[in-house]
């Protein structure tokens, strides 16, 4: 059994996976995800498991050089926004984009994993860094 880091063996298996600039997204409840990206599906409940405690858990073990979030973050979940802020706290670069593009992009990913997060726009790309 594992003794820390990210215990869901999806999420272990996909981030295990990835490579320099591969992307994997984290999301609320209502993202619309493409039939051909892998979704590993969190939510139990309205809220549950939240998005910031998954993208916390995720990052226990993911190198990200850069993340992509919604432009519509900024007014219509500017506490959210804060949240992602703070835990990055300037270590990566962040890009805006509409969010139209970025249920677009879901076809990149390697996997979109749902959460229960009930909040707008709580979405998030991340961007496979190294550790070399």
């Amino acid at each position: 059994m594992k003794k820390s880091g990210i215990y869901n063996s999806q999420i272990a298996r996909v981030v295990a996976d990835m490579g320099h600039m591969d992307w994997i997204s984290i999301g609320d409840a209502g993202m619309p995800v493409p039939t051909e990206t892998p979704k590993i599906d969190l939510a139990i409940d309205r809220g549950l498991p939240g998005f910031i405690s998954v993208l916390e858990n995720v990052l226990t073990e993911l190198a990200v050089q850069k993340i992509y979030l919604a432009e519509e973050i900024k007014t219509q979940n500017p506490s959210m926004l804060e949240q992602i802020q703070k835990i990055f706290d300037g270590t990566v670069e962040i890009e805006y984009i509409p969010h139209t593009e970025m249920k677009e992009n879901l076809q990149k990913n390697k996997a979109f994993i749902r959460t229960g997060e009930m909040t707008p726009y709580a979405n998030i790309i991340l961007e496979s860094g190294v550790v070399f």
